[in-house]
């Protein structure tokens, strides 16, 4: 988990330099996301963790937290090594 977590909060760090992102932060709430930037978001993770995020994992409560998205991989990646 803290891999993830890491990987995470270093991708957001380029993109929020002035503020230091906890891993339960809305980044939602902050201000900090647009469509174009939530698109980036997840081409990230699908890219970085190798999982496909599909229509149903597209839900706010998902991308809110560094720690949702975190959840959101490793059940996406348990589930792939289960196939």
């Amino acid at each position: 988990m803290k891999d993830i977590s890491a990987k995470i909060k270093e991708f957001l760090s380029r993109f929020f330099r002035n503020h230091d992102l906890q891993l339960d932060e809305d980044i939602f709430a902050l201000g900090f996301v647009n469509s174009m930037f939530a698109m980036q978001l997840v081409l990230f993770i699908e890219q970085e963790f190798q999982i496909t995020i599909e229509n149903e994992d597209l839900d706010f409560a998902n991308f809110r937290t560094i720690n949702a998205m975190t959840h959101l991989i490793e059940m996406k990646t348990n589930l792939v090594s289960q196939t």
